[in-house]
């Protein structure tokens, strides 16, 4: 019995060539879409389920005052306090969430590694590696101690057992303890974790929020009852503390400058679910991108139910060339269980060879979907081929039941006697899942149009700033005492390059903010500025305008003691209507203590974080003013005449005199700015590349469907002809039912695109306003569409042979 319906299946394949091909194209189209949408899902939701401590583990952040900012860092105080009152509290770990990239130097041995940690001895009991070499506890307890990868260790000392031999990183020597063996995904993938994180300036300073923090609580522990008693921890020793400082009570402190708020995330889900910091960096290997996730889930999701959409209508309008196929079947004795039997087999077929087309779309494409992510997924593992017969049995049940159930409902005597084709049966059906189809692809139409006016108009819009021509420079020098001695002699030789227009620097980076933030109180209102320790001559070489007052400048002595600017958002937190020469008292946390500065200038406000980033109060002091400086980069205005010649200039000065145990690297200040919008050009690409897939998709089922509605008119076309009906008449007959269907499917799209995506521009400080300009975009493109596929088609046939049909009658 299979190997006839299979017979039958191959006779029809051969009938209809081309719209099985379609058939099959399109439901492939839908199932990439999810397989590619589940190996990104995989992927995200991994990382850290190696981790046999992930659901004790949690991280510690804290919300800010009244800025509502989220810090994923913590002061060591606060860490140490929680460990020793908090029985529930196994172990903390500080560590950098960021990665270092330096040189590791082992006797005439030296490679630059990008993945460089530094943390405390509690690091490997919240990130338990597989020790495979050295100590197995205890591994971090002395500062000069150091933990290597497997990968690491072979790098650098080759075939040599790497354990007791000392390593050089950052000027000081290091004893390997341990090689341990990294398993990927993780929050956290070092390829040296070094035992020196604690800086002696922030042993005792309870406002140093420099360090991320990891806590292990008992398995038997509560976490929200650890939560509150961390949280009266920082209440008894910060809030309390700074209000009896004030001579206030607690409740006026709280009034007047807010309250930390501690919060902690578990490992478990914390880099994709968890919450975000204000700077968005919460682990070293970042943070997961949940709306990309969602958009691409979703998606996949609507181009799998358009693909089977398509599928059915197509299955349900051909289903007269099977009528009579099914009522002599049934005459000979075929049960309604059996029809459907064969026609869901029919669509395992079909299905089985959507599936293998499907992954060869996904085999061919991946290479440049891991580029568009960042990532290096492939197709394997026990969860994936389980997710891939489910999507199988899935998209048999979908898309084989109801065509089948369909066929087998023919009533015997009327096919046979050939009247089905002036039946309505299925009809409404096939219309509204044309409707259906309409929708989907007005909501990508739109949704397409509305993101690419978003990126376009972050693209283009004022910042505030010019970073034409001026390149980055990292500045690896992590002695402090000579760091800005040395920057002003190589600033005074940079310049004498040819090519080199100006040289400056701040402490922090276009699009990723500034490395520091202070609090302090005015008027009775808190703020928390961003720091802007910065050179002479910065704002004009970045033409960062100045609206009132004047800019720090050598010429005034008590621009590098007492002088500050603030820009216009912080004049307007602190309600100064004439802030030139207002007194303000800022506590910097260096041994001067709380200093006073002098407002003599207000900045302009521009962007220094991305446009999903409100423009943040800042306030702008000179190198000089503090004794320390924390600055890491060199700003280089270099002319575009002979940029090679200046660079080169640059790259021999620079790995002779600055950093010889570096390369030289650079970035264009306006290039790395962009990268503050690339998540939403990822996402810009990926509603042009679906866009395209849903057209497809939807001309696919729109050309069939109208094939198979005007065949069933050909005897009616005839007769209209013969009667003298014009062609464009019957064209304008043909056509309109097809028009009325898209105004339908566009009604019902751009209720679902309008609120996604007003949800969407929700995630920006700085957006567009949904206009009409895409809704009508979308319909004028949705009715063209429409009516080159249908008319085309119908032009075709009102151009048939009138005899032909018309002779039997």
């Amino acid at each position: 019995m299979i190997f006839n319906w299979f017979k039958i299946f191959v006779y029809h394949l051969k009938q209809n060539k081309l719209f099985s091909f379609l058939n099959v194209l399109g439901l492939s189209i839908g199932v990439a879409g999810v397989i590619f949408a589940i190996l990104y899902w995989n992927n995200e939701n991994a990382y850290d389920q190696w981790n046999p401590e992930k659901e004790n583990v949690y991280q510690s952040l804290n919300k800010i005052g009244t800025t509502g900012d989220t810090w994923a860092t913590n002061s060591i105080p606060f860490g140490e306090t929680c460990k020793a009152t908090i029985p529930e509290i196994e172990t903390i770990s500080f560590f950098n969430n960021w990665y270092n990239e330096a040189p590791i130097k082992y006797q005439n041995q030296k490679v630059m590694d990008k993945k460089i940690t530094v943390s405390d001895n509690g690091f490997f009991d919240v990130f338990p590696f597989p020790i495979i070499k050295g100590a197995k506890t205890n591994i971090l307890k002395e500062k000069n101690s150091v933990a290597l990868s497997e990968e690491a260790a072979k790098l650098l000392f080759k075939d040599e057992n790497p354990i007791g031999k000392s390593i050089n990183y950052n000027s000081k020597f290091y004893i390997v303890k341990s090689v341990y063996r990294l398993i990927r995904p993780s929050s956290i993938e070092p390829n040296y974790v070094f035992g020196d994180v604690k800086r002696e300036q922030d042993q005792n300073s309870w406002g140093n929020f420099n360090y991320a923090m990891m806590i292990k609580i008992k398995k038997s522990a509560d976490a929200a009852a650890v939560l509150k008693k961390m949280q009266n921890v920082d209440f008894v020793n910060r809030t309390l503390k700074d209000a009896k400082e004030n001579g206030q009570t607690a409740e006026e402190y709280i009034k007047e400058n807010g309250q930390t708020t501690v919060i902690i995330d578990q490992l478990k889900t914390a880099r994709l679910y968890g919450t975000k910091s204000s700077g968005g960096r919460n682990f070293p290997e970042g943070r997961g991108n949940l709306q990309l996730l969602y958009i691409m889930v979703g998606l996949s999701i609507l181009i799998l139910a358009l693909s089977l959409v398509n599928y059915i209508n197509l299955a349900t309008a051909s289903a007269i060339k099977r009528a009579k196929e099914v009522g002599v079947r049934k005459i000979v004795g075929a049960t309604k269980k059996q029809i459907i039997a064969q026609f869901i087999f029919e669509t395992a077929i079909i299905v089985i060879l959507a599936i293998i087309f499907a992954l060869a779309i996904v085999e061919l494409s991946i290479p440049y979907y891991n580029n568009f992510l960042k990532k290096n997924l492939t197709m394997n593992g026990g969860e994936f081929y389980l997710q891939l017969i489910f999507i199988f049995g899935l998209v048999i049940v979908l898309a084989g039941i109801f065509p089948a159930i369909y066929i087998s409902n023919f009533e015997t005597l009327k096919v046979l006697k050939g009247n089905f084709s002036r039946s309505k049966s299925g009809i409404w059906i096939r219309n509204s899942m044309l409707i259906f189809q309409f929708g989907i692809a007005a909501f990508f139409i739109i949704g397409a149009l509305i993101v690419n006016s978003q990126v376009n108009y972050m693209m283009n819009k004022d910042l505030g700033f010019s970073g034409d021509q001026i390149i980055r420079i990292p500045y690896n020098l992590t002695d402090f005492r000579t760091k800005t001695a040395k920057y002003q002699v190589a600033k005074q030789e940079i310049g004498k390059i040819a090519g080199v227009k100006g040289v400056t620097t701040f402490a922090g980076s276009f699009g990723n903010s500034t490395n520091s933030s202070s609090g302090f109180t005015h008027n009775s209102v808190f703020v928390q500025p961003r720091n802007v320790e910065m050179d002479f001559g910065f704002l004009e070489m970045m033409k960062i305008k100045i609206v009132q007052g004047r800019d720090l400048s050598p010429k005034f002595a008590s621009d590098t003691i007492d002088n500050w600017l603030i820009n216009e958002t912080l004049a307007k937190k602190l309600n100064l209507k004439n802030p030139i020469n207002t007194i303000i008292t800022s506590g910097w946390g260096n041994e001067k203590g709380n200093m006073k500065f002098k407002i003599v200038g207000v900045v302009k406000d521009f962007h220094i974080t991305g446009l999903q980033d409100k423009v943040p109060p800042m306030v702008f002091i000179n190198l000089k003013t503090l004794k320390w400086n924390n600055f890491d980069n060199i700003y280089v205005k270099v002319s575009p005449n002979n940029l090679s010649e200046t660079l080169a200039g640059l790259k021999a000065y620079w790995e002779k005199n600055v950093n010889p145990d570096y390369p030289f690297d650079y970035e264009f200040v306006n290039k790395g700015f962009a990268k503050t919008y690339q998540e939403q050009v990822k996402q810009k690409d990926l509603f042009f590349i679906l866009n395209l897939v849903v057209i497809i998709i939807a001309i696919f089922g729109l050309f069939a469907l109208a094939s198979f509605s005007m065949e069933r008119r050909l005897k009616e076309i005839a007769i209209r002809k013969t009667l003298g009906a014009e062609t464009d008449i019957l064209l304008k007959e043909l056509s309109k039912q097809y028009i009325i269907f898209c105004f339908m499917g566009f009604a019902v799209g751009i209720v679902p695109a309008y609120i996604l995506l007003q949800k969407w521009l929700e995630d920006f400080a700085f957006r567009i306003n949904i206009s009409v300009i895409p809704f009508s975009i979308a319909l004028v493109s949705l009715l063209v569409l429409t009516l080159l596929i249908v008319l085309a088609k119908a032009y075709q046939v009102t151009k048939i042979d009138v005899l032909k049909y018309l002779k039997y009658e």
